[in-house]
């Protein structure tokens, strides 16, 4: 069998309802790996948060984080990444926001927010991955791969607006969430990381699966040859990938079921 590129979405598609791999999930994994496929995880989470998963499964997987702004090797080397002109980071930074609106910022080696949110902390729980406040000089624009608002969603939509009207191409704007607004350099997204990934492995697209749940998976779905939407995805994301073939839910282990349908994985040993 030719070996495929196999890569997932993280919350949403292949973690279940409480943000966590399931054992048959991490059991999938491993089968398919010693199959000989390649395995990548492809996230709007930050690399950090994204690695204990992969430690947990114990098999090489390529690592899209940050929503494309980086990408990793499966010995965690950063092969590739993409950070937001210092300028437009600091005009984002500073720009008027609602005061419930929380402003994030994705760097290389940490998440900074601007106040405390423990609510966010929910999805980290089983990563330990977390934010800390930043000082004033640290929200400098410097090595930033993500800008990240998160509030109500008739707030982050008027952000939305009113940056792609004045910034257009300069920035990449996509939803992991309908409360959080994702904002990357210019033609950051995860479907152009996972391009440079299939190259690099030397696999075609047409040789690749992919899954996802949310808008900012559009371009990854729609370069995937086998692409899979989510039954509970954004319901605007079938639309924008006309081609998906929708599964099953996450919470019931859609991801891993099709995969073990597809290439006739038995885990049940």
């Amino acid at each position: 069998m030719t070996p495929r590129l196999i890569v997932s979405d993280l919350d949403g598609t292949l973690l279940d309802a409480d943000h966590d791999l399931a054992p048959d999930t991490v059991e999938t994994l491993r089968a398919l790996s010693a199959q000989g496929h390649h395995l990548a995880f492809a996230s709007g989470r930050h690399f950090l948060d994204m690695q204990a998963f992969r430690e947990r499964i114990g098999v090489p997987v390529h690592v899209i984080s940050t929503n494309g702004a980086y990408l990793h090797d499966p010995e965690g080397q950063l092969v590739t990444a993409r950070h937001l002109e210092v300028e437009l980071a600091r005009e984002l930074i500073a720009r008027p926001r609602h005061p419930d609106v929380r402003l994030n910022l994705y760097r290389d080696d940490d998440w900074l927010i601007d106040a405390e949110a423990p609510e966010l902390l929910a999805l980290h729980g089983h990563t330990g991955f977390g934010y800390r406040v930043a000082c004033a000089e640290e929200l400098d624009g410097i090595g930033v791969g993500k800008v990240l608002y998160i509030g109500e969603p008739s707030e982050v939509n008027a952000l939305e607006r009113a940056i792609n009207a004045e910034y257009g191409e300069q920035l990449h704007l996509t939803y992991s969430m309908t409360t959080s607004l994702e904002i990357m350099a210019g033609g950051v997204n995860k479907g152009a990381a996972l391009a440079a990934l299939l190259e690099s492995l030397g696999v075609a697209p047409e040789h690749c699966l992919a899954f996802g749940d949310n808008l900012n998976d559009t371009e990854m779905l729609n370069l995937a040859g086998e692409a899979h939407v989510m039954a509970n995805a954004h319901p605007a994301l079938g639309e924008r990938v006309p081609g998906g073939r929708r599964i099953g839910h996450h919470a019931e282990g859609a991801v891993a079921a099709w995969l073990r349908e597809r290439f006739e994985v038995d885990v049940s040993a």
